[in-house]
């Protein structure tokens, strides 16, 4: 596959607009769709031209007339145009920054669909077709690479996937519909009835609800521990067969940090597998893959995409893994749309900008609420106060642009408080642009009584804090006017 890397396939910017009746008419037996799609695999020599394509390519080039309303593919060998050679690979860039990868993995560097555009094309298309009987059979019998359905995969999706791959020095990344996706396909996909599984006190509820009471059902069984609670982890997996440790690190909202290079050693010895959702983390603070984990996870609607504006969720990790999870994937089907894949990839390309701004804002403003009279409580890895802070220091390069703290007072000073904040939107969800404030006893456990919420920590006073890339100095501003408003 490297071999072919410099071929090409050149189409105007805007052939998917010029791929109208007439244009598939006068050029019906160039196939158009199929040499984009031929150009495609799901495995690991995905980004280059097979053989297939290539030869297709070569013959509809030599045999079709040229016309100027007909999308047509222009030459397949174009010195002019060639962007990549034959000595750079996607998977191992000779890039050495996160912020370069981010801009370039899986576009100028390897994409499968290369255009006079910069930016990746959105593929609209619901399935692909093949131009004759015995190229499905090939394709069936894996001789041929193309996709099939779009559910199985789209161009535009894949772009973004060996995006993150890059990102995460991963074999194989699957992009799905959400994070909560993501999360619950893994864990069905992994840990086979009647199995079990470890997770961590502190995380995402919507994780829990489902690890408490829809994995019970299919007999599957969990245990619980303290995120810094090794000697809870050595317990459960002798005395249980466990197939998979599952917990964030930073976890959701107290920012606890499991030490995932012990944890991957211990479970490893067992033969448990070990899934990271570094969704508070992102790929530039935290590499989970490197640390020893199996599997890392993503809510790509946070940091990833980094704009408020998409739903996405990802999981990288050894191509076997990934294609355990995409085989179940791929029959439950949430599938990511290729114009939300198209937004990830543009929100990935300043996520280092991004990050950078975000991981400082919260650092400062950490440090500033800790010292504050009308703060009782800050959880934030950066500071020397948290109970992972060593841990932290050791695996992250960046502790994150979110900060949890509990203000001195009730239910009332709170609301009081976060209504008088003036920067932040009052919503679900962080790791935009726009910073997002909320207090969790009300945005995510408004239903349970105020005592089953104090039994995951949740009091009355907690402030969740995802701080955007607005200045420094006018949140802070921001912060210290509303702190004054219940004093």
């Amino acid at each position: 596959g490297g071999g072919l890397s410099s071929l090409i396939f050149r189409f105007p910017p805007n052939f998917v607009r010029q791929l109208s009746v007439k244009a598939r008419r006068n050029c019906s037996n160039i196939g158009v769709a199929q040499v984009v799609a031929a150009s495609w695999s799901n495995g690991p020599t995905s980004g280059y031209p097979s053989s297939a394509a290539a030869a297709a390519c070569q013959a509809a080039a030599a045999s079709v007339p040229v016309s100027d309303d007909v999308a047509v593919v222009e030459g397949c060998i174009d010195n002019d145009s060639v962007q990549i050679g034959d000595s750079y690979d996607s998977k191992t860039s000779f890039l050495s920054s996160d912020g370069s990868i981010t801009v370039h993995a899986g576009e100028r560097l390897g994409r499968g669909i290369v255009t006079d555009a910069i930016t990746t094309p959105v593929v609209n298309t619901s399935a692909y077709f093949f131009k004759k009987t015995q190229e499905l059979i090939d394709f069936k019998e894996k001789r041929h690479t193309s996709f099939e359905y779009g559910r199985y995969g789209n161009p535009t999706t894949v772009v973004a996937e060996e995006k993150i791959s890059a990102l995460e020095g991963a074999e194989s990344t699957l992009i799905m519909a959400s994070g909560m996706c993501a999360s619950t396909v893994m864990l069905m996909a992994l840990v086979p009835a009647g199995g079990h599984i470890v997770t961590t006190t502190d995380c995402y509820r919507k994780t829990r609800i489902f690890i408490e009471t829809i994995l019970p059902k299919m007999g599957i069984s969990a245990t619980v521990i303290d995120p810094a609670d090794m000697d809870g982890l050595e317990s459960a997996l002798n005395k249980n067969k466990v197939s998979l440790f599952f917990t964030e690190s930073p976890t959701n909202p107290f920012l606890r940090c499991v030490d995932i290079e012990k944890v991957s050693k211990l479970c490893h010895s067992k033969g448990t597998l070990v899934c990271i959702d570094g969704t508070f983390a992102t790929p530039l603070n935290q590499k989970a893959l490197a640390l020893g984990a199996d599997l890392v996870l993503h809510s790509a609607t946070k940091f990833i995409g980094g704009h408020n504006d998409v739903l996405a969720g990802c999981i990288s990790g050894s191509e076997k893994l990934v294609t355990e999870i995409r085989t179940l994937h791929h029959i439950l089907g949430g599938t990511l749309n290729p114009n939300a894949a198209y937004l990830i990839i543009r929100g990935m390309k300043t996520l280092h900008l991004r990050v950078q701004q975000q991981n400082s804002t919260a650092l400062r403003m950490a440090e500033v609420l800790e010292a504050h009279p009308r703060v009782k409580r800050v959880y934030y890895p950066g500071l020397p106060s948290h109970p992972e802070h060593e841990i932290a220091k050791r695996q992250m390069t960046g502790f994150g642009g979110v900060v949890s703290f509990e203000v001195d007072g009730h239910l009332m000073t709170t609301i009081k408080f976060v209504d008088a904040l003036k920067i932040p939107y009052i919503a679900p969800s962080f790791g935009g642009c726009e910073s997002i404030v909320d207090q969790p006893a009300i945005m995510s456990y408004w239903d349970l009584s105020q005592a089953e919420r104090s039994k995951y920590g949740i009091l009355d006073n907690l402030i969740r804090f995802s701080f955007g890339v607005e200045d420094f100095k006018d949140l802070k501003a921001d912060i210290l006017q509303a702190l004054e408003t219940i004093a």
